[in-house]
């Protein structure tokens, strides 16, 4: 049984409609119900809520924290799935590499439309990272739109809506 750390920290994949106000929010997460609905056959995924936050409003210390919670727990289990904003994802992965490379892989993942959303990526870049962190070499990773990138070097292109190499 592998055991994988989930560590939710909000971002546009965890965003639901609040019917008061009319927008997009990080208020609740969604993830338990995208787990749910998977088949996760030999691994027992550990949920983290370590923060709900859209990462525009991000801190350095909340990348700070994000980097340092995944790489403690990558020592302990046999991977780290980090769902995040894609607007500051690569600050954590970046940050994440500084302190050095970790005993498992650790796979940054996220979405480009909620989870609510008919026409949403998230659930696809879920599943990818759970799959990834189980196949990939310890490093850091982004997994989402059919492709694994390995930092240092990931960024997020607005243009095409997905992550590349720098």
């Amino acid at each position: 049984m592998r055991r994988i750390a989930l560590i939710s920290t909000g971002g546009t994949i965890e965003k639901t409609y609040d019917e008061l106000s009319g927008v997009l929010a990080n208020k609740l997460s969604v993830l338990d119900i995208m787990l749910a609905s998977l088949e996760l056959r030999g691994v027992e995924v550990q949920r983290v809520q370590l923060m709900n936050k859209d990462s525009l409003d991000m801190s350095v210390e909340d990348h700070t924290l994000i980097a340092r919670t995944a790489t403690e727990m990558a020592a302990s289990l046999s991977g780290v799935v980090v769902v995040h904003g894609t607007d500051r994802l690569a600050i954590s992965g970046e940050r994440v590499c500084e302190l050095g490379t970790p005993t498992s892989p650790i796979v940054f993942t996220g979405a480009m439309r909620p989870y609510e959303l008919r026409a949403t990526d998230a659930l696809q870049n879920l599943t990818e990272a759970l799959l990834a962190v189980q196949i990939v070499d310890p490093g850091v990773y982004v997994a989402m739109h059919n492709q694994v990138l390995r930092f240092p070097g990931v960024v997020k292109d607005p243009q095409r809506g997905t992550f590349v190499k720098r």
